[in-house]
């Protein structure tokens, strides 16, 4: 525990004291041959018998056994929450023979410190560098296919099957190609967690607006699958009517629109405003003037206030995958069993259009010299489908014994084996429908910018919609924005 927080206090000083720059080349050549073992010293005495020379051999094979196991060796985690390292001291716990200490550097996101001291820390190589990181979907493409992807590792290089086993776990697809290195075509980095969006609502709103809660009916009101909000308007108007808001903020819909959109912020260099993208200025604007939502912000208090039934007006429903429900309405709606604030009130069905919303991709350092011990953490992490894998624990809420929280998996294979029923649901099985959004979400629409390109896009809608400025105004300073703040070029 001391070498962790030695560490992590070592990483924050170098996260916010020095001036990190983020390098887009190759990664130096930093590791040394190692070097030759001393001839072994010449002998003309034989053994004394037999026994005594297979015993030798036994020592001598033992020996290679301990330091191939990675005795006293560390491989060094980078990664952005517990959750990870977490998993990793399980991994160890049920792999006795691994024997490889595991040292941890933990930097939160948060005011963008984790991602210049790992840039730092990768350029930097040696024996301190990273030799798993972790990137979320937020930034993950530039260290899959971006400006740091020259220090991945592809998993085949790890001891892995990697397509053998992705056919496997039937791995959500859109996991899988924002995992891919587009240059040479080979996976580099995988989620554990399937973030597939649903509609996730009220069944008391339902049953008093539409007279049925149906999840099948429910989806079939908002327009599933539709691709277009058509039904959805409608529906807001019967919730309006009701005296219901249908969403909580412009925000529940921002990330079913952004994810589902056909280009990404920036394409061959330029920036690009996709038409669905370009379509929420509209979006938004409509939800504030005809009064569908109670105008909060994601993340803000009046949306923890909505969760639990306690906002302007009641609120039908809100956009997100299962760590939504599992991590945020579940800690939100003002009670922890049936019948306290909304916990038992909620169900999930298929949205209008297809999404994903987060998640967290695992990569390994192309320079380290423990890509097999690598390769085994990752594998049981990413890719191993059965019950003895992490994705099983994960999924049935068993990593830490009976009773944990229930998550979706990247694996549909899993999924297919495991229960996701919940009481917080009204004890529907939540990946009855997760499953099908994580096949229908598109992971071809990311950049490595997104992160900074949405809140600049965000705080113009806002603007336009408050009446602060009209609609071209606002396009026209998100693009300076842009301009004046990132290597993108504006049109």
């Amino acid at each position: 525990m001391k070498k962790f927080k030695k560490t992590m206090a070592l990483s924050l000083a170098m996260a916010m004291g020095l001036s990190l720059v983020a390098c887009g080349g190759s990664a130096s050549e930093t590791t040394e041959a190692p070097t030759e073992a001393p001839a072994a010293a010449d002998t003309t005495e034989a053994p004394a018998d037999d026994a005594t020379a297979d015993a030798a051999a036994d020592d001598s094979a033992a020996a290679d056994d301990s330091a191939a196991a990675g005795s006293g060796e560390t491989i060094n985690l980078w990664t952005f929450t517990e959750e990870v390292k977490n998993m990793v001291e399980k991994f160890k716990e049920t792999h006795p023979d691994f024997k490889y200490d595991i040292n941890p550097t933990i930097i939160a996101t948060t005011e963008g410190a984790y991602q210049p001291a790992l840039d730092q820390a990768l350029a930097a190589g040696g024996a301190d560098a990273p030799d798993i990181y972790c990137a979320e979907s937020a930034f993950v493409l530039k260290y899959t296919q971006g400006d740091m992807s020259s220090y991945a590792c592809p998993y085949d290089d790890l001891g892995i099957d990697t397509q053998a086993e992705i056919d496997k776990a039937k791995i959500a697809q859109y996991s899988v190609d924002i995992g891919t290195n587009p240059e040479s075509g080979k996976v580099v980095g995988l989620g554990y967690q399937a973030t597939g969006g649903a509609f996730i609502y009220r069944r008391s709103i339902a049953k008093e607006a539409f007279g049925t809660d149906d999840p099948k009916e429910v989806a079939d009101i908002i327009g599933a699958g539709s691709q277009n909000w058509d039904k959805f308007w409608e529906a807001a108007e019967t919730l309006k009517e009701k005296g219901y808001g249908i969403v909580s903020g412009d925000g529940d819909m921002w990330h079913a629109i952004e994810n589902s959109s056909d280009q990404g912020w920036v394409v061959d260099g330029k920036l690009t405003i996709d038409p669905k993208r370009e379509e929420f200025l509209d979006i938004s604007k409509k939800l504030k003037d005809n009064g569908y939502h109670n105008d909060t912000q994601d993340w803000q208090d009046a949306w923890f206030a909505d969760m639990k039934g306690e906002g302007e007006k009641g609120i039908f429903g809100f956009f997100g995958p299962a760590w939504l429900i599992n991590y945020t309405l579940a800690d939100n709606c003002g009670g922890k069993a049936v019948g306290e604030g909304t916990y038992g009130d909620w169900a999930v069905c298929a949205p209008p259009v297809g999404f994903f919303w987060g998640g967290t991709w695992l990569l390994a350092n192309k320079d380290s010299e423990k890509k097999e011990a690598i390769g085994q953490i990752i594998e049981w992490i990413t890719l191993d489908c059965t019950e003895n894998g992490l994705q099983y624990m994960w999924a049935n809420g068993t990593m830490n014994g009976d009773g944990g929280t229930k998550d979706c998996v990247a694996s549909a294979t899993v999924m297919d084996m495991s229960d996701g029923t919940l009481d917080f649901l009204g004890g529907q099985n939540m990946f009855d429908v997760f499953g099908d959004a994580n096949a229908y979400a598109n992971g071809k629409n990311l950049t490595q910018y997104d992160e900074t390109i949405n809140s600049y896009w965000r705080d113009q809608v806002r603007q336009y919609t408050a009446g602060e400025k009209d609609r071209d105004q606002a396009i026209a300073d998100f693009k300076q924005q842009v301009q004046d703040n990132l290597a993108v070029t504006v049109e």
